[in-house]
């Protein structure tokens, strides 16, 4: 079931951001920009409180609630590992069909709550992890869905962004059932799940895919073939 992947990826990819930031709260984080870890860690309890409490209704009205300000840096790590399993606890708690705001303006329900936390959290949890030499890498189904989410849910917020001529890009997943065939024009991202001929295909495990997605890992160091600027194009456009 979605719903026990997503909070499970929840709480492993907060165990894994708490064990790397222990002690090391001042190390750089090159996947952000200026960020320390301190930084990544609190934003990414700012992150899972907010939305573990508008998943589960214990906030009403999420566009007129403030974040919660993270504590001094020797309370923070414990507070993450407070706060990723109070939001887990939280969304665990409700049915996923339950209506709940978001700003996809989409799937208004508490799962698209919880499976963009388990995101959110995995990515972050890449972050930390790879910015302390011992990167570690969301699972095979999580990443395949994380893939999934990305076009779903990103890709058309920045379609008219895209520019260029009309082209496809087909991501392959090398070690679980994942395949995508990505069309971009003027103005347009469009998507399907399979096995097609793309302008440039992308091959590799599923979570280097998702870290491509997120501008985690240059696509080279994985099986690319064809027209790479069309990959680019698709990339240079979905900038979250």
């Amino acid at each position: 079931m979605h719903e026990t992947l997503h909070i499970e990826g929840l709480r492993r990819a907060g165990t894994q951001l708490a064990d790397a930031a222990t002690g090391r709260l001042d190390a750089p984080v090159p996947s952000c920009d200026d960020w320390t870890m301190a930084d990544l860690v609190g934003h990414v309890g700012q992150v899972v409180s907010f939305w573990g409490g508008v998943g589960s209704g214990r906030i009403a009205d999420p566009r007129q609630h403030e974040r919660p300000v993270p504590p001094a840096e020797d309370e923070i790590v414990d507070w993450l590992r407070d706060s990723v399993e109070a939001a887990a606890g939280e969304l665990e708690s409700v049915d996923p069909q339950t209506p709940r705001w978001n700003w996809s303006g989409a799937d208004q329900t508490a799962g698209w709550i919880a499976r963009r936390m388990a995101h959110e959290s995995a990515v972050h949890a890449w972050d930390g992890t790879a910015a302390v030499g011992a990167a570690v890498v969301p699972p095979t189904d999580l990443a395949i869905d994380g893939v999934d989410e990305f076009f779903e849910v990103f890709a058309p917020r920045c379609a008219d962004r895209v520019e260029g001529p009309e082209a496809t890009v087909h991501l392959h997943a090398t070690d679980g059932d994942g395949e995508w065939l990505v069309r971009t024009a003027p103005g347009s991202i469009e998507f399907e799940r399979g096995h097609a001929k793309g302008d440039v295909a992308l091959r590799g495990p599923a979570s280097d895919l998702l870290l491509v997605c997120w501008r985690r890992v240059d696509p080279e160091q994985l099986e690319l073939f064809g027209d790479a600027g069309a990959l680019r194009g698709l990339l240079d456009a979905v900038r979250i």
